[in-house]
């Protein structure tokens, strides 16, 4: 399976790069802290389906970013616990989490690190999931899926909601400049992770977009790692996992990844009429072996 090294210098890159990308990213958000207290949930439809009922279940976010899908997860019932690189979005995710009032539990680390400290002590999930832009900051796929299957219950499920290794290949204007096979070798931005809040013009905000940062220039690069459905199911499966659910979309939520991109309800992001259909999400339920219970 994944023979790549684990870039743990990479990773540290990249955690710079996301301090600084979360402070653009939180500008344009307005009074979060309201919107959470009012009820206001940020999960799409894709990932409410694939979770199913989590009430009472115990839950790790891992890349969780900033907490706002976090929280939403505790508004589900779910006893939550947030695990993100970032440490300007650990920051921001516990103050709104004391600011709205719905608690959960976060912690700044890498998550590989995170997974294996958990694993020592035996602590155990319900349910493991990441959302939308996170694999592609895993450096090696084995480690990753190992480290989620450790920390499963009998039973326990891990769910995946990302934007599709397919849409990876494409340039910003639609033109093929990617290689959808990268074995494991990072492909680096020198400008960094970008403001893709205010790129998606309100996308990313249910309750109103504000201006916030203006033409932010992120002044650390990011390092990406293109892995195919096929090494990430692959990994899962080594890794001691079932899979259950395998689904891909034609559509992305929320962030307009590309160009000339069409919003539908829904915060649905379609490619323009000229342009065909491709992949741009997939969704993956994966269970832990001898399951002892129905959750």
């Amino acid at each position: 399976m994944s023979s790549a090294p684990l870039r743990k210098e990479l990773h540290q890159e990249n955690r710079l790069s996301w301090n600084e990308a979360t402070k653009a990213h939180n500008s344009h958000k307005g009074n979060q802290a309201k919107f959470f207290r009012e009820k206001g949930c940020t999960l799409f439809p894709e990932e409410k389906e694939l979770l199913g009922n989590i009430a009472n279940l115990s839950l790790v976010h891992l890349q969780c970013n900033a907490g706002q899908d976090t929280l939403s997860l505790v508004q589900l019932g779910a006893k939550v616990i947030g695990v993100d690189i970032s440490d300007e979005a650990i920051a921001f995710a516990q103050k709104l989490s004391d600011e709205s009032g719905i608690p959960a539990t976060f912690h700044r680390a890498d998550i590989f690190d995170w997974l294996e400290e958990s694993a020592k002590k035996n602590e155990q999930f319900d349910i493991v999931f990441s959302s939308y832009g996170a694999v592609c900051w895993i450096s090696n796929l084995s480690l990753w899926a190992k480290g989620i299957s450790n920390i499963l219950k009998p039973g326990g499920r891990f769910v995946v909601v990302d934007f599709h290794p397919v849409a990876m290949m494409f340039d910003t204007d639609w033109s093929h400049k990617f290689s959808y096979f990268s074995e494991g070798k990072p492909l680096t931005w020198e400008d960094g992770i970008s403001d893709y809040v205010a790129e998606s013009s309100g996308g990313l905000t249910p309750w109103g977009y504000e201006k916030g940062i203006d033409n932010f220039h992120n002044p650390y690069r990011s390092h990406e790692f293109q892995w195919g459905i096929g090494e990430i199911v692959t990994a899962l499966l080594q890794a001691g996992l079932t899979l259950e659910v395998l689904k891909e979309y034609p559509y992305a939520n929320g962030c307009k990844l590309f160009e000339r991109m069409r919003e539908v309800s829904g915060r649905r992001m379609f490619p323009p009429l000229d342009v065909p259909s491709v992949p741009l999400m997939y969704g993956i339920v994966a269970r832990s072996h001898n399951s002892h219970t129905d959750i």
